[in-house]
């Protein structure tokens, strides 16, 4: 445990800075898996909502700072190409 006031503040920051990070994560790793299960479900309507779900949530944590914009444009191209695969 720190002994200087400005370095403990530093270590609850960054607790609650990680903590928030993760439930930013979480929430597009389940948007994800959420669209993957739709793709196997063979619903085109459903993978198609989930996918508008799970963009989302990548633009979303890029605008948080959590992830980075390149990292999410692949991650979105690589969804998108996926559900042109069964939707063509």
């Amino acid at each position: 445990m720190p002994n200087i006031k400005s370095a403990a503040k530093r270590v609850e920051i960054t607790r609650k800075r990680t903590l928030r990070n993760a439930r930013i994560k979480s929430a597009v790793k389940t948007a994800i898996r959420k669209y993957e299960e739709a793709l196997a479900s063979a619903s085109q309507e459903l993978a198609q909502t989930t996918l508008r779900k799970a963009l989302v949530a990548l633009d979303k944590a890029v605008t948080k700072g959590v992830l980075h914009k390149n990292a999410a444009s692949r991650k979105k191209s690589r969804l998108t190409k996926r559900f042109n695969k069964i939707a063509g």
